[in-house]
């Protein structure tokens, strides 16, 4: 694949360029030196000082330390010498020519010495150095690895009040996202973002190699929203694999082995890394280096590898034989102490099996479990396929079918599980494969009546009472989100106020994430705010057996905040729990908190933040292949675009959502991107149509916030005196001050009333909903304006702005009602908005349902207000506007 970058980009770094700039404005500092690890970046921010310094007047001149230069003196500076006539073993002789030759005698020109790896400095360069910077014939621009020994010359150098230090740290997230973006030149979905810098660790240098290696992979793609890696590890590059090979090389060979056996056993306790080499080599040769990190853990001391990367080079140059003998040798050092440890059966089965092939059964299953408690699902299965088949039980194989559901292997899953079916007999196994099983058909594939089919046939199956209620709560967790819930809730009643006492914590998990769901979409969002608040709470407090991140609760809630109109609540939230979410896998979460984040950003208005959090969204739906959720996340990533005013890209998603099932939640909205495309394109009639059937369906599920959406959208495209009854009504049934702003916005545009206007503009700027706000303000500029009130009008217009100003560029019609256009009707501006999309009189007048005449006619009061001639000059007009 073509690498979208020639050069990577400096960027993130902007307080070390300003510290640069200040110091060297200042006539005293002689030189800028920076200190940091191997591979921060320290040489490539060096280049941008010096590049800085060059624009300012100074010349260039380039030093680079090494230890091959450092066996000769002045070998560093050599080439800066004369060729003849200088005893480099004289540094007062070569001082006084090395001067004369860059100044020519004169003190005019300015000289900047840009040196790499100052530490490798031989000490002649480093005093004669020290005297042309003192003497100011030059300044010096340098970089030092940070930790590194250094003579005494050398500190003389890089010290002392005239040398300004600046030091390098590794890249936080933030500045990793920064580099990626300004890198791959556009957005960066945070999975990729979170996993490309765990790995290399905030390293500039690891970072930009692991990119490239991931992009010749094929690993890390753009879908033309957000660039996204696959569920594949990425790979580095050869030449990261060589620097990694050269900072390991640094150590000692009798200390390798604590290194081998740290990358296939890590963490080690310092006990056993003591039967290996001894702790004062350690202690030199690993931690003083930076390969090792020594901690306390819990009432023992272990060792670590510094860098993620390290461990994944040094086990591929582990010869297998080695690889078996440490693996083994480690074994028996933890079964020795007793195993006693939580993690020990997990180590040990999986050491063993890397080891041999095999492990005890016993063992393989208690290490599965341990596995899946920590959310590592790969290493889950690879010991369940371990276990020989004889061996297979209910909990063995209701485990690996979970496992591989949770990594989207959903045919293999559905196998085993129905596998899993002869092995039953209890009703809590029961119970607990039919969950597994509608987990799969019903989240994952949208099998919506076969999730639904298993569920009834093993409620049919059950005998306790207790399970029977458990299976009917699982009904109700899928009819909340299948376009049912109202009846969902009837369902969800008897969920358990203590979960510590349902038979299955995980179905109460989902039940409960459901509930608050149910209700938030039917309006009751004060109960829906509770009950997942109360859930979160809840689960926090269960046992770490329960599989799903007490997190997950906050997906409920932060769409109980949006549909309440708590929105800087709700954003604030999801990107707390993204923060949480993002280090566990759970892409089930990922998904739909995303798409709750798109959604909240889309009633806040701000459009470019909902199209990232809907790309997000989608890209984990395909990545995941989550039917449920793809064709919700694209409709309202095309929405966003479209009210962005990217048409093109706002047609692709469309298009690709047309092509998968509709899921029942948020029925209609999957239909909002149809709708703002055709308003884009001046189509406003079209576009109310689409949203009126959208509504409707809405409405005959039962999901009012939905409906409320819809009709909204309705108002803000021309026909606001259709739906503010409706509006009205749902303001009455919905809690929430969401509900009340968008009718009270409905009812001032049918009355087309400025001061109504103005007072709902404020009631939805109160509540965070910015592009609303603007618009309603903007109506009122405009109602002003056609009153003759130009001074009330322009006060509005700058209300107008300064809400407009927080929705990122978004192109809405309502948002157009400026001069000139503002003095236009209704129907004149839909008019003119078809001339603009290049429609013919006989075209408009079909989709609007009017004569030819009568659009004519509208086209000469439409020229006369806005003093045109002709449609080319409308076209121009209405679509510099749009």
């Amino acid at each position: 694949m073509q690498v979208p970058f020639e050069r990577w980009p400096l960027t993130g770094r902007r307080e070390e360029m300003q510290a640069f700039a200040t110091a060297w404005a200042d006539p005293n500092i002689t030189g800028v030196v920076i200190y940091g690890a191997a591979g921060v970046g320290k040489s490539r921010l060096a280049d941008s000082f010096a590049a800085l310094a060059a624009d300012e007047g100074w010349e260039e001149i380039r030093a680079t330390a090494s230890a091959a230069a450092a066996a000769l003196p002045l070998g560093a500076i050599a080439h800066l010498l004369p060729v003849e006539g200088v005893d480099l073993s004289d540094p007062v002789r070569a001082y006084r020519v090395m001067a004369e030759g860059l100044t020519g005698g004169k003190h005019q020109r300015k000289w900047v010495l840009w040196a790499d790896d100052l530490h490798l400095l031989d000490s002649a360069s480093a005093v004669l150095l020290r005297q042309m910077m003192d003497a100011r014939r030059l300044r010096l621009v340098g970089t030092v690895r940070t930790g590194a020994l250094t003579s005494e010359a050398v500190q003389s150098l890089t010290g002392g009040d005239s040398i300004y230090r600046i030091d390098v740290s590794a890249f936080s997230q933030q500045q990793t996202m920064e580099v990626l973006q300004a890198a791959l030149g556009g957005k960066v979905g945070r999975r990729a973002l979170y996993e490309l810098h765990r790995i290399s660790g905030g390293n500039g240098l690891y970072l930009r190699e692991l990119v490239l290696g991931a992009l010749s992979a094929g690993t890390l793609a753009s879908d033309g929203e957000i660039w996204e890696l696959s569920d594949d590890r990425p790979i580095g590059t050869p030449a990261l694999v060589e620097l990694i090979e050269a900072r390991l090389d640094a150590s000692r060979p009798e200390a390798r082995p604590v290194l081998e056996l740290l990358a296939l056993c890590e963490p080690i306790a310092l006990a056993d890394a003591a039967a290996l080499a001894p702790v004062e080599m350690i202690a030199v040769e690993l931690e003083e280096k930076g390969l090792v990190e020594v901690v306390p853990e819990q009432r023992r001391t272990v060792l670590r590898l510094t860098h993620p990367l390290y461990g994944e080079v040094l086990r591929g140059q582990i010869p297998p034989s080695r690889r078996r003998a440490l693996l083994l040798e480690q074994a028996s050092r933890v079964e020795a102490c007793g195993a006693r440890r939580r993690d020990d059966a997990l180590h040990l089965a999986t050491w063993y099996l890397s080891a041999t092939g095999t492990a005890d059964s016993g063992l393989l299953v208690s290490a599965a479990l341990l596995a899946r408690h920590a959310h590592d699902y790969d290493r889950a299965v690879a010991l369940l396929r371990a276990l020989p088949e004889g061996d297979h039980s209910a909990q063995s194989l209701m485990l690996l079918g979970e496992s591989l559901l949770e990594l989207f292997e959903n045919d293999e899953a559905d196998k085993v599980l129905a596998q899993a079916e002869k092995f039953v007999h209890t009703d809590q196994e029961i119970l607990n494969l039919a969950f597994m099983r509608t987990m799969n058909l019903f989240w994952v594939t949208g099998r919506t009546a076969d999730a639904l089919s298993v569920n009834t046939n093993a409620l049919k199956s059950l005998s306790g009472a207790e399970e029977r209620r458990m299976l009917r709560l699982n009904e109700g967790a899928m009819r909340a989100v299948s376009g049912n819930p109202e009846r969902a809730l009837e369902l969800l009643k008897d969920l358990d106020s203590d979960p510590a006492q349902a038979p299955s914590l995980a179905l109460w998990v989902v039940a409960s994430m459901m509930q608050s769901a149910a209700l938030a979409v039917t309006g009751r969002t004060r109960e829906a705010i509770h009950e997942a608040e109360r859930a979160y709470h809840l689960q926090s407090q269960l046992p770490e057996a329960v599989v799903h991140h007490p997190a997950g609760q906050l997906v409920s809630l932060v769409l109980a905040l949006t549909e309440a109109g708590q929105i800087k609540e709700a954003r604030d939230l999801g990107r707390s729990a993204w923060e949480t979410l993002g280090k566990v896998h759970n892409p089930m979460n990922w998904i739909w908190l995303a798409y709750h984040q798109g959604l909240t950003e889309l009633v806040a208005g701000h459009v470019e933040a909902a199209r990232r959090w809907f790309a997000e969204s989608a890209a984990q739906s395909r990545t995941h292949h989550n039917e449920r959720a793809l064709r919700l996340a694209l409709s309202q990533l095309a929405a966003a675009a479209a009210a962005s005013g990217d048409l093109e890209a706002a047609e692709a998603a469309q298009a690709e959502a047309d092509g998968h099932p509709a899921m029942g939640y948020r029925t209609g909205e999957d239909r909002l991107g149809e709708a703002w495309i055709h308003a884009g394109r001046g189509h406003l009639a079209l576009a109310r149509a689409v949203l009126s059937e959208a509504a409707q369906a809405a409405r005959d599920t039962g999901q009012v916030t939905s409906e409320g959406l819809l009709l909204t959208d309705i108002a803000r495209l021309g026909d606001a005196a259709g739906v503010q009854a409706r509006l009205a009504e749902l303001a009455d049934q919905c809690d929430g001050a969401l509900a009340a702003a968008r009718a009270g916005m409905a009812a001032a545009l049918a009355a087309n009333d400025p001061d109504k206007l103005l007072d709902a503009a404020a009631d939805l700027e109160a509540i965070g909903a910015d592009l609303l706000a603007a618009e309603a303000a903007t109506a009122a500029a405009a109602a002003w304006r056609r009153a003759g009130h130009v001074r009330k009008a322009t006060a509005a217009n700058r209300l107008a702005q300064t809400y407009a100003d927080r929705c990122e560029g978004a192109h809405t019609p309502l948002l157009t009602e400026t001069e000139p256009s503002a003095v236009l009707t209704d129907r004149e501006r839909e008019i003119a908005l078809l001339v603009a999309d290049g429609q013919t009189s006989r075209n408009i007048a079909q989709t609007l349902h009017l004569s030819v005449r009568t659009v004519d006619n509208h086209l000469q009061r439409i020229y006369s207000k806005l003093g045109l001639t002709t449609r080319r000059e409308l076209s121009a007009t209405m679509g510099r506007r749009r």
